[in-house]
């Protein structure tokens, strides 16, 4: 890293229909540096970056790029400034291979009424081969989520990008995928790209990262060098307030006490067989294991998503049949989906018709839906999670992701559950939403609800569960309680090295 200014940015402005989004924001990046850009969901991070990249014009506020001023009013303009942005939800063509998508803007700006597939294919092998063993010839659709991101990034450096900016991409990456993509991160800074990282983890922040930017509220709180400062100043700051205790504490009751409130023998199905465990009351139960080891599939299948081929289920010491997802959530047991705009939320409906949409019958009378009930259903939750929004009626999809996510939960909690399969609960939300969920957690447990923790990070499973379940490649390799869990030993295990 050089003190080199590549972009510097003065006093930018933007509102959205009254709503104020930016307040006077400053940012600059240096040659040859990661430099986080961290906030809380609505903080104004991806505004501040669509405005870098042409998506959205300022309302007020200077942009420099090498010291020069520019206005840049579309992304193909941003692309003549040599500004790529990577969004968090990748955007790649799956039907077409990955030379086409790496080229796909330099064949859309092109006349030509023919496309030399084997020049693409060279060209992009070139672009590729420092980054990854990637054939340019496969179909995208036959690639993991990490080889699209770095599909994502050949595409940027195919229109010769000097200032990189990725937003949360390591999301819906293992953590040995993200380990990969930091490697390719630092081989770019070594060769003098400029990397602006959006990212809610604040271990990848402190450990990848050069200098962070801290926003909240659409104001700019500071820049700082990573070596000057810990984790702890970063997320107050960003909080605007003391977050001590990430995790609340743990249930301290041994198992022998606890009551088994569900049981799985022997469960198979077509990414798992032969899974075994126990949930017991007052407890977080966590299932940990790599991408594509089954946790997810599973959790699925006992709740109604995902066929059983053969075990049985117990709640409450009775063996029950979970045929379809409506028997599932009859039965008080439901799934907290690991996607929640494409499986979660009704994006383009309000806050109150999606709380209210998975149990018509708690807001109706006798013929007719009750306004009054709905609204009242609505606005408990809304002041329960303290969902911020404008009004109980506003769309979904112009929440931050943490108040989404907090209407999901809303949504969920509308049944009155007896067991919850939480599913990557926190992904792509801010650490102080974090908090507050995972706060709400303990409080379920308390109140006598099971909870199944699935997670990719691992931090998060150490400082949230009772007992750990790892799984590898569809089969259960372990089971740790206590003061046993920690990282080692659930890499150990998801991994395949070693089974308890």
């Amino acid at each position: 890293m050089t003190e080199e200014i590549v972009l510097n940015v003065k006093n930018i402005e933007k509102s959205f229909t009254g709503t104020k989004a930016l307040k006077g924001v400053e940012f600059s990046l240096r040659k040859g540096e990661i430099h986080a850009l961290v906030g809380e969901n609505g903080a104004g991070k991806t505004t501040l970056m669509n405005i870098i990249s042409g998506v959205f014009k300022p309302d007020a506020g200077e942009i420099y790029i090498n010291g020069q001023k520019v206005e840049i009013n579309s992304p193909y303009e941003a692309q003549k400034y040599n500004i790529s942005f990577v969004h968090q939800e990748v955007a790649l063509c799956d039907t077409v291979t990955v030379a086409e998508n790496i080229f796909m803007p330099a064949i859309n700006q092109s006349r030509s009424f023919t496309v030399n597939f084997k020049k693409l294919n060279v060209m992009a092998k070139e672009i590729l081969e420092p980054l990854a063993d990637i054939k340019p010839d496969k179909l995208v659709s036959d690639l993991s989520m990490s080889h699209h991101q770095i599909i994502e990034i050949a595409r940027a450096l195919s229109l010769n990008c000097k200032i990189l900016i990725l937003d949360e991409p390591t999301s819906a990456l293992s953590e040995s995928e993200s380990k990969a993509l930091f490697k390719i991160l630092h081989e770019l800074k070594a060769r003098g790209i400029s990397i602006i990282y959006i990212s809610h983890r604040m271990g990848e922040v402190f450990s990848e990262c050069d200098r962070v930017t801290v926003l909240r509220d659409g104001n700019y709180l500071g820049t700082y060098n990573i070596k000057d400062v810990d984790r702890r100043q970063i997320v107050n700051k960003m909080v605007g307030r003391e977050i001590d205790d990430t995790y609340p504490s743990k249930s301290t009751e041994p198992d022998s006490l606890k009551e088994i409130l569900f049981e799985v023998e022997d469960l198979t199905g077509d990414k798992f067989k032969d899974i075994s465990f126990k949930l017991y009351k007052g407890e977080v139960l966590g299932i940990a294991g790599l991408i594509g080891s089954g946790r997810s599939e599973l959790a699925q299948a006992i709740c109604g998503f995902g066929q059983v081929k053969k075990g049985k289920v117990h709640y409450k010491g009775k063996e029950i049949k979970l045929n379809a997802s409506a028997e599932s959530i009859e039965k008080g047991i439901v799934y907290l989906t690991e996607d929640r705009k494409i499986d979660g939320l009704f994006l383009d409906l309000s806050i109150m018709q999606n709380i209210s949409a998975m149990d018509i019958s708690k807001i109706s009378g006798k013929l007719l839906i009750s306004k009054k009930l709905e609204e009242d259903q609505a606005n408990y939750y809304v002041k329960t999670f303290n969902i911020k929004s404008r009004n109980i009626n506003q769309i979904v999809r112009s929440l931050s992701g943490g108040n989404q996510q907090k209407v999901l939960f809303s949504k969920i909690l509308s049944i009155n559950p007896k067991i919850i399969f939480m599913d990557e609960p926190t992904r792509g939300i801010d650490v102080g939403a974090k908090a507050e969920i995972y706060k709400l957690i303990r409080e379920l447990v308390g109140n006598g609800i099971g909870i199944v923790f699935i997670s990719s990070e691992l931090p998060e499973i150490v400082g949230m569960s009772d007992r750990v379940i790892v799984m590898h490649e569809g089969e259960k390799s372990g089971e740790i309680t206590g003061k046993d869990i920690n990282e080692k030993e659930i890499i150990h295990l998801a991994s395949g090295i070693v089974k308890n």
